[in-house]
C-alpha cells in the first residue's frame, strides 16, 4: 500500500524545462473536451479529459499542505500495511521542487519507507543530496535515467548539470532500490549507447530498467495536439520494440521491461493468453451476451486469442488504429468499419470517449447499437509490472476479465 504525497506541478514549468522527447511538450489547450466515462450521462467534459489529462493548472503545493494530505490518509487508514510507503509524486519534476529535502526531513517523523516517484534528477545540483535522503527513508527512487552520457542529458533532457544528477542515481542505486526509466529514440540513446546505460546501472546495483518506447504520432499516443514531439523520428514498431527488451533482459541480471511492451521475466502482459496457461481461463464465467470488443492494436490480439478458446460465436475483437486502448478517442471510433460490430460494443474503461459519442458514432449505419464500458484496464505493462510477481500480475488478469466479461453479459444480453 502508498500514501501519495501530491507535490503538484505542471510539466514544463515545473522541472526546468521539457525534455526534447517529453510526451507533454507542444501541448496546445483542449478547445473541446475529450470525453470520458467519468462525464456527466449528458455533458461532454469533466476534471479527467479537460484539465486530468492535460496535468495543468496545479502549482507546486506547500510542504505544509502535502504533509497535512499524507496525514489526513494515514488517518483515515489507522491499521498500517506491513509494506505501507509513502509516495512523492507530482505533475512537476520531484526533484525540482524546491523543499524535497525539508519535505522529506518531514515525512522521516512517521518512520515509514519512502518512494520518489518520477523523477528525472534535473533538480539535483549537488549530487551528494541523494545520501541525505537515503538517511531521511528513502528506500525507492523512480529515475529517468535516458542515458548515462552526461553529453545526451544535457542534449535530450536540458539537464544543466547532468553529472550531479548522474551521481545522484548512483548514490540512490547503491542504496535504494532504484527503477530507472529510459524513452528509447532510435538512432539517440538505443545501440551502443543503451549498451552502456545499462551496463553502467549494472555496475551500480540498479534493481530495475523500463524501457519506455518513444511516441511520436496521434497513433501512438500523442491526443493533444503536439504530433510530432520531434520531426523526422520513426520510433520502434510494438513487436520490434518487445525484441528490443527481450534483448537486454537477456543480457543483465537486474530486470528488464518494456512499456508497451512487455515484461520477459513474468510474460506480461496478457499471461493468460498463453497456452500454457490456458487452466485459468476455466476459472472464468460463462459468456453468456454476444458483444465487439474495440481495443488496441497491441490488445487485440491477445484478447482475440483468449476468447476464440472461450467464446468463439459471441465477442469478436476490433482492433483501431491506436497502438494504446487507454488513449482511444472518437476519432478512433470513427475510423472503424461498422459492418464488423455487433449489436452491443464494449469500450476500453479508460478510453478518452464519451458515451453519447459512442453511441452517436457506432450506430451512424442506422443500426442502434448498445455502448458499454469494461475494466479500466485487462492486464499491465511494464510500468506496473516491474514490480509485481506472475501471481500477482494472474490475479489483477483474472479479476478484469471476469469483470469485462460481466458487462459483454450484461450489455450483450439486453438484446437477445
Amino acid at each position: 500500500m502508498q500514501v501519495i504525497a501530491d507535490l503538484g506541478g505542471t510539466p514544463g514549468k515545473d522541472c526546468r524545462g521539457y525534455c526534447k522527447f517529453c510526451y507533454f511538450r507542444k501541448v496546445k489547450p483542449l478547445t473541446e473536451a475529450l470525453g470520458c466515462q467519468h462525464c456527466p450521462p449528458n455533458k461532454v467534459g469533466c476534471e479527467r479529459c479537460l484539465e486530468g489529462v492535460q496535468e495543468a493548472g496545479k502549482p507546486f503545493q506547500q510542504p505544509f499542505t502535502v504533509l497535512s494530505e499524507v496525514q489526513m490518509a494515514l488517518m483515515m487508514n489507522p491499521v498500517r500495511d506491513a509494506n505501507l510507503k509513502v509516495n512523492i509524486s507530482g505533475g512537476g519534476d520531484v526533484s525540482c521542487y524546491p523543499q524535497l529535502e525539508e519535505l522529506i526531513a518531514s515525512l522521516y517523523q512517521w518512520q515509514l519507507p519512502i518512494h520518489l516517484g518520477y523523477t528525472s534528477g534535473k533538480g539535483i545540483d549537488d549530487g551528494d543530496i541523494a545520501s541525505r535522503f537515503l538517511n531521511y527513508g528513502v528506500n525507492e527512487v523512480t529515475y529517468t535515467i535516458f542515458s548515462v552520457d552526461p553529453a545526451l542529458r544535457k542534449q535530450w533532457m536540458l539537464d544543466p548539470t547532468p553529472e550531479e544528477s548522474l551521481k545522484a542515481a548512483q548514490l540512490f542505486a547503491e542504496g535504494a532500490d532504484l527503477h530507472a526509466a529510459a524513452v528509447i529514440i532510435p538512432g539517440v540513446n538505443d545501440g551502443q549507447a543503451l549498451v552502456d546505460t545499462c551496463n553502467k546501472l549494472e555496475e551500480w546495483g540498479a534493481k530495475a530498467l523500463m524501457m519506455m518506447r518513444f511516441a511520436n504520432s496521434y497513433d501512438q499516443g500523442l491526443i493533444l495536439g503536439n504530433e510530432p514531439v520531434i520531426e523526422g523520428v520513426v520510433p520502434h514498431e510494438p513487436l520490434e520494440f518487445e525484441e528490443l527488451v527481450k534483448e537486454i533482459n537477456s543480457e543483465y541480471d537486474m530486470r528488464v521491461t518494456g512499456t508497451p511492451l512487455g515484461d520477459p521475466t513474468i510474460g506480461a502482459p496478457f499471461i493468460i493468453a498463453k497456452d500454457e496457461y490456458e487452466e485459468f481461463l476455466g476459472i472464468l464465467p460463462e459468456v453468456r451476451g454476444e458483444a465487439t470488443l474495440l481495443t488496441s492494436k497491441i490488445a487485440a490480439p491477445f484478447l482475440k486469442k483468449i476468447f476464440d478458446k472461450i467464446a468463439p460465436d459471441n465477442v469478436n475483437v476490433v482492433a483501431t488504429k491506436k497502438d494504446i486502448a487507454c488513449l482511444m478517442t472518437k476519432q478512433d471510433l470513427e475510423a472503424l468499419d461498422l459492418d464488423e460490430l455487433k449489436d452491443a460494443v464494449i469500450l476500453p474503461g479508460r478510453a478518452f470517449i464519451h458515451i453519447l459519442d459512442a453511441e452517436r458514432i457506432l450506430s451512424s449505419d442506422g443500426k442502434q447499437r448498445l455502448v458499454g464500458f469494461g475494466p479500466d484496464t485487462l492486464s499491465v505493462d511494464g510500468e506496473l509490472s516491474s514490480g509485481m510477481s506472475e501471481e500477482e500480475v494472474i490475479e489483477h488478469e483474472l479479476g478484469s476479465f471476469i469483470e469485462l466479461i460481466e458487462a459483454i453479459n450484461f450489455f450483450g444480453m439486453r438484446r437477445l
